[in-house]
């Protein structure tokens, strides 16, 4: 991942210098999701285990899978450079809006549109669009060679309106809106406690750590020591907590995704029709605004992703573990894995448009 976030030249030389770890991603993380299936289907009570390692509903493992993938990618950011993004007016209004109104609005119109008849999942995919990215998008942004700092910004934002917001939203979604357009109600029943939580935990905790390790490491080493030495060392870190997250959220729901194919593909339709159209809605503002490459890939990754460790807790301590609410949360991640990584590809291609642009409109 070192070699991604340092060049500055177009998609082929971006991905030769890509360590083998990162080049073959894709191949990783479907090797992951198989595995985290087969494991859960042909080892008995290993889900009733797993989840059963857990603290006030935090699952251990997975918490310390997200840990250890998003500590890395925070130890890298410049925190000196932070004042500069929070500056950028434009991104902080397009990612606000992107997040706050469009996101959620899109994930209720698309979910009563496909699945009329299917008023759990439903509810779920609802769930979904309204816990914004706050972890996994690091990663994916990161690996797109996206701006790490405006990344830093926008997810601690979108963690002070998911505490704020989250229960408003779900509230106004489930039950306000279907209530005015004549449709079935719902309820979600969550607390600002609840969710702070999982803020304080899956961003909180990495992000003390990171910026903590950065200051104290440059002060004591330098920052070339900090930059050339360490950050390599604790870089493929990143990838290796992806995975093992991976492994242990697709083991815990393995035998109720294999169980039930069409239910997932009834609810996959929905996610990645959203997850298109959030990060291409993202990308084209970026451009529109223009941004730039860098800060118009994260606003695009950060609109398109979603904390669905905070979907899925809410699903479970509302409807209930077996609930179809809490599987089309674990759903989620099974289409939003695989479709980020690819889009981290077509971001990757896209790169040295910008840089043409840039480059031409320099010389006019």
């Amino acid at each position: 991942m070192s070699g991604a976030t340092t060049t500055t030249t177009g998609h082929p030389a971006v991905v030769g210098k890509l360590s083998t770890l990162d080049r073959f991603l894709p191949v990783w993380i479907g090797v992951a999701m198989v595995g985290g299936l087969l494991l859960g289907r042909m080892i008995p009570g290993l889900g009733d285990a797993l989840s059963a390692v857990e603290i006030d509903g935090i699952s251990l493992p997975i918490a310390l899978g997200l840990l250890i993938m998003m500590y890395p990618v925070l130890a890298k950011v410049r925190y000196d450079r932070l004042e500069a993004v929070t500056g950028d007016r434009r991104l902080l209004i397009g990612s606000l809006v992107l997040n706050w109104v469009l996101g959620p609005a899109l994930m209720f119109a698309l979910a009563w549109l496909l699945l009329p008849d299917l008023p759990e999942y439903r509810t779920g995919l609802i769930i979904v669009g309204l816990a914004r990215c706050i972890a996994m998008v690091i990663i994916w942004n990161d690996l797109a060679c996206g701006d790490r700092e405006a990344a830093a910004v926008l997810v601690a934002i979108n963690s002070v309106f998911q505490v704020i917001m989250f229960a408003v939203l779900g509230w106004f979604y489930l039950s306000v809106l279907p209530g005015w357009l004549g449709l079935e109600q719902t309820t979600i029943d969550t607390s600002p406690w609840q969710i702070a939580k999982s803020v304080l935990i899956f961003l909180g905790i990495p992000l003390l750590a990171g910026y903590l390790t950065r200051r104290f490491g440059e002060k004591a080493k330098g920052r070339t020591w900090y930059e050339s030495n360490f950050l390599p060392r604790i870089g493929p870190w990143a990838l290796y907590g992806l995975l093992f997250t991976i492994v242990i959220l697709f083991a815990l729901q393995g035998d109720q995704i294999t169980s039930q194919p069409w239910d997932v593909v009834r609810i996959a339709i929905p996610l990645l029709t959203y997850f298109a159209i959030m990060w291409g809605g993202g990308y084209a503002l970026g451009a529109a605004m223009g941004l730039g490459y860098e800060r118009t890939t994260t606003l695009a990754f950060t609109a398109a992703g979603n904390n669905f460790e905070l979907a899925i807790a809410v699903a479970i301590a509302t409807y209930g573990a077996t609930s179809g609410q809490a599987l089309a949360g674990v759903v989620g991640p099974l289409i939003e894995v695989p479709v980020l990584v690819g889009l981290v590809y077509v971001s990757l291609a896209l790169r040295s448009r910008f840089h043409a642009t840039a480059t031409k409109g320099s010389l006019s």
